[in-house]
């Protein structure tokens, strides 16, 4: 037995073809190979011999680090290393120009390694870039390895990957837009109204009031309600996404600002990795993306590209290359993102950042160009970016605070200053559903530039304020006239407001005529522009009462809301000043109110979640230390959500019993439901292997 070892032994020493072991010609190769395989209980080192023998073959002809063939004569440089394992001569060097000196497939430690400028490419085609976090190959739900087709060889020209390509001064490359689908027709009912794009009621808080009575504040909501989404299948090379838009939609331009510095290294960045994999999935043909990445300094990966296959592919081999470190400058990242939606040549009619950052911003410079922090509210954003609306851009940015070391204040601020939401992602699992919340409505705009005007019917009245919560409002004609700008609106998306008016006496008649509402948008699609009017707001003006009239249920529940939310920016306030104490009794006094609502008496669903929101803010107050690390960011996300009245990803997941389910629409909860899908499909606690991919991203 002894004998049989030691011949081992002397086997392990070579890396034998086999073809060599089954020559004729090497009798004594072939007698050592039989002598391994005769051991009944190999020790390690045999066991990985076998193993790198029964593979010789295919580690040949494939690569391991991008899994395309190394066939000769393709124009492809190859380096053999120590260990005998083979690669392209490009991927393994973008691999060791880091360091690292351990082969890819045994582990063994190399002496020699090869090297080149990192820019050059020696087979004149598309490199490749070996996926960044690979170490983290014990659990398949924090791998984004995905495999991917070859890319188009071409010989005769050097091609560098977009997200390696030198920074142009002006970032007007952007990829030219793709063929918009056929435009839908606009269909009307009976009345001419255009029912199918937008809906518009008035609710009266009474539906009757004595003509002797005279009411300062009578209260009048207003609802409107974009259009209801199609479910006509697409077809082409969509069909496999099965996008939420099924119909032919408004193609968006989005670009996502992510933070990369050192906090965010190992399991963040691997799950924030496969958020951004299931959002390239997610985004068609015509949809436009484009990724800056910032830690100490900011850098553009690629320009805006259309998601089409190549696209897909050059983006996720971007996103999958990032590595962490560094310190945190938002507002670097921030301006280089609404950098790139300035200067893009073309554009999409939806536009929209995403920023997410898990820290404080470290690296902003005064204006005296000192290394000291400088005020927020210089920070916040760029002008461009503040001022949209008059210029017409509307770009809003809806910003994810990660983790408990986020700074909430600011990104807060950058996402109402801009018309975007706030989101807050406890725990590290629920970035992808966040993700997948937010553009499930982006991908479903369906009206654009809306703007609703309320107008006095009745000589005497004159509106005395308009609750519109983030939106912008005025007044105008002494009161006669009152104007709301809500921008975009995503399929299925309401809007309230709460309109107060004074109702005057009326002399004569049996009823007065209040209130009359005209609305004034664009079809995001077609870019037809179409102004709608609704109903007049008519109220009955009896002689005398006829029993007290119990108010309407729709404008109670409303009320309710603003309430709330009034509540909670004023605890808010008290817990900014030191006082917990009595930022808790603010949200008791106001739970203890909605109780006695008549929609709180009624079960109305919206009424239960103020007060289990409520409810859960109280707890977030219960010390400073803990209010710090997840009470201000889960107040000023509610606060955002009841501002826009759109849907936030709040506290350790999007299905809390909060307000977040008041708010979300039909294509933000389809676009959820399939992220949760893919997490719950994807094999766990799996060891993956060189050559073996995942295809959790992929939609099912």
């Amino acid at each position: 037995m002894a004998s049989l070892w030691r011949k081992a032994k002397l086997a392990l020493c070579y890396s034998v073809p086999r073809s060599m072991v089954d020559d004729d010609r090497f009798p004594q190769l072939s007698e050592r190979v039989s002598h391994v395989s005769l051991l009944s209980q190999p020790n390690d080192a045999a066991s990985a011999w076998m193993s790198r023998s029964s593979s010789r073959k295919r580690d040949f002809e494939t690569c391991s680090i991008c899994l395309a063939t190394m066939k000769p004569g393709e124009g492809h440089a190859i380096f053999t290393a120590e260990c005998s394992h083979s690669f392209h001569f490009h991927c393994i060097t973008s691999k060791v120009k880091q360091g690292n000196q351990i082969c890819p497939v045994c582990r063994a430690k190399w002496k020699e390694i090869p090297s080149e400028s990192p820019d050059l490419d020696p087979r004149g085609g598309r490199s490749r870039v070996f996926p960044a976090d690979i170490p983290m190959q014990n659990n398949a739900m924090m791998t984004v390895v995905r495999r991917l087709p070859s890319s188009p060889r071409n010989s005769s020209r050097h091609v560098i990957p977009l997200f390696h390509a030198a920074e142009p001064a002006v970032f007007d490359d952007d990829e030219p837009l793709g063929r918009t689908e056929a435009s839908q027709k606009v269909n009307s009912d009976a009345n001419g109204n255009l029912a199918k794009i937008i809906g518009i009621r008035a609710y009266p808080e009474f539906s009757s009031v004595p003509r002797t009575k005279y009411c300062n504040e009578f209260t009048v909501l207003i609802n409107l309600k974009a259009a209801v989404t199609n479910t006509t299948q697409k077809s082409g090379e969509d069909q496999g996404l099965q996008s939420v838009s099924r119909m032919p939609r408004t193609p968006v331009d989005l670009v996502t600002v992510l933070d990369i510095s050192g906090s965010m290294a190992g399991t963040k960045l691997a799950l924030l990795k496969r958020a951004m994999g299931f959002v390239i999935h997610n985004m068609s043909s015509n949809d436009r993306l484009s990724v800056v990445t910032f830690s100490s300094t900011a850098r553009r990966l690629f320009p805006l590209c259309r998601m089409s296959e190549s696209g897909r592919q050059q983006a996720l081999l971007a996103v999958n290359s990032l590595v962490a470190n560094g310190g945190t400058n938002i507002a670097e990242g921030l301006r280089k993102g609404a950098k790139v939606m300035e200067e893009r040549r073309e554009k999409n009619p939806v536009a929209s950042l995403i920023l997410l950052s898990d820290g404080q911003d470290t690296y902003t410079v005064n204006g005296s160009g000192g290394n000291q922090i400088a005020p927020i509210d210089q920070l916040l954003l760029p002008l461009s970016i503040q001022d949209s609306k008059r210029s017409g851009l509307q770009i809003p940015v809806h910003t994810f605070g990660f983790g408990a070391d986020h700074d909430s204040f600011l990104m807060h601020s950058i996402s109402e200053n801009s018309g975007g939401t706030f989101s807050f992602i406890e725990t590290e699992g629920a970035i992808q559903d966040a993700f997948a919340q937010c553009i499930g409505g982006l991908l479903s705009v369906v009206v654009q530039e809306v703007l609703v005007e309320i107008e006095c019917i009745h000589p005497s009245s004159y509106i005395q304020s308009v609750k519109a919560g983030g939106y912008s409002s005025q007044m105008m004609g002494n009161g006669r006239l009152g104007v709301i700008d809500i921008g975009d609106l995503y399929a299925d998306e309401e809007r309230d407001f709460l309109v107060q008016l004074n109702l005057p006496i009326e002399s004569s008649g049996n009823h007065t005529s209040l209130l009359k509402v005209k609305c004034f948008f664009k079809d995001a699609l077609t870019k037809e522009s179409f102004a709608m009017e609704g109903e007049e707001v008519i109220i009955g003006r009896p002689d005398s009462s006829t029993g007290q009239e119990e108010g309407s249920i729709l404008v109670d529940r409303q009320r309710n809301r603003l309430r709330a939310a009034e509540a909670m920016s004023l605890a808010r306030a008290a817990a900014e000043n030191g006082s917990l104490g009595d930022a808790i009794s603010v949200l008791e006094n106001c739970r203890e109110m909605l109780v006695r609502t008549i929609s709180a008496k009624s079960q109305d669903r919206l009424c239960v979640s103020l007060d289990a929101e409520l409810k859960e803010m109280q707890e977030r107050m219960a010390s400073r230390h803990v209010y710090e690390a997840s009470g201000r960011a889960y107040v000023l996300s509610g606060l955002s959500s009841h501002s826009w009245q759109r849907a936030t990803a709040r506290g350790d997941s999007t299905d809390s019993s909060s307000l977040i389910q008041a708010y979300q629409t039909p294509s933000m909860v389809e676009m959820l439901n399939r992220s949760q899908a893919t997490l719950m499909s994807s094999p766990g606690q799996r060891l993956v292997r060189p050559g073996w991919q995942l295809n959790a991203l992929k939609p099912r």
